[in-house]
């Protein structure tokens, strides 16, 4: 009888280990890598040797040091139906895609990486001067495939993580912006159906109050104010669609041209920008 005790406690432990830790696989394969790093972090520096110059024998660490701090947030929505799905392509290596938070449709918020490492979830993209986003950002993907409204339990959550966030590393409101504010032409998400003025409510994110006062100069130009925003304008085109799909969402299919109401509304941008 305690025999088979003991043997109904170990399957149902094992039943409830297997349940609760879905990802013990891929976990593991994560520690291996962050102690792979870690070993390299820990190695001193290799010594320079440059030919008819003395070579030093020593090495002399700085004390004046800290973990860089991402100072951007990009906020994507997953193009999939579903947050499983979703974990289960951050944790495939042949995607090669990632995120430091994965926010369910219910509110759940997965954190898959440390905010100090790099993730793979921006890509090929540009923000001002900056190329290379993924070294500078926290990536925040919501579950979402693009074509339907966030519920109100997962911006709820977002909000929860940007006031982290935001307070943790000191984030402007101006650097928390989206994939296809980044990537105009190449991607679209958060998509229109995005809650940006919501969010900017809380501040988190740029919004603009009202246009009606605001005097546009004559020799304004659409293209450079959208530069100085930070968007690339390389592609036109895909750059007055990408910002109508964050600001002007109503009016987002239109993405060649821009009316005088939205000419003011760039501009009030703009100027918050600078």
């Amino acid at each position: 009888m305690m025999i088979r005790v003991l043997v109904l406690i170990t399957f149902i432990a094992c039943i409830y280990s297997c349940a609760s830790s879905p990802y013990r696989a891929t976990n593991k394969v994560h520690k291996q890598q962050v102690k792979a790093f870690s070993k390299v972090l820990r190695q001193p520096p290799a010594p320079v040797h440059i030919d008819s110059v003395q070579n030093v024998t020593w090495w002399a660490g700085t004390t004046n040091f800290s973990i860089r701090k991402p100072n951007y947030v990009i906020i994507h929505h997953t193009a999939q139906n579903s947050c499983d799905q979703t974990l289960r392509t951050f944790t495939m290596p042949s995607t090669q895609v990632s995120a430091h938070y994965v926010i369910c449709r219910d509110g759940v918020v997965h954190q898959m990486l440390n905010d100090y490492l790099r993730a793979w979830h921006a890509g090929a993209s540009k923000w001002g001067s900056l190329t290379d986003v993924n070294s500078s950002s926290i990536g925040i993907e919501v579950d979402n495939n693009g074509s339907e409204p966030f519920p109100p339990q997962q911006i709820r959550s977002l909000m929860i993580l940007l006031d982290t966030l935001r307070h943790r590393y000191t984030i402007p409101a101006a650097n928390i912006i989206g994939h296809g504010d980044i990537a105009p032409g190449r991607k679209v998400d958060p998509s229109a159906y995005f809650p940006w003025q919501q969010l900017a409510e809380k501040g988190f994110g740029l919004w603009y109050g009202d246009t009606a006062n605001i005097v546009v100069p004559d020799n304004f130009s659409n293209l450079q104010g959208l530069r100085i925003i930070g968007y690339n304008v390389k592609d036109s085109v895909a750059a007055i669609g990408a910002f109508k799909r964050h600001w002007i969402p109503a009016d987002s299919l239109t993405r060649d041209t821009l009316s005088m109401g939205e000419r003011k509304i760039l501009y009030s941008i703009m100027e918050q920008s600078q």
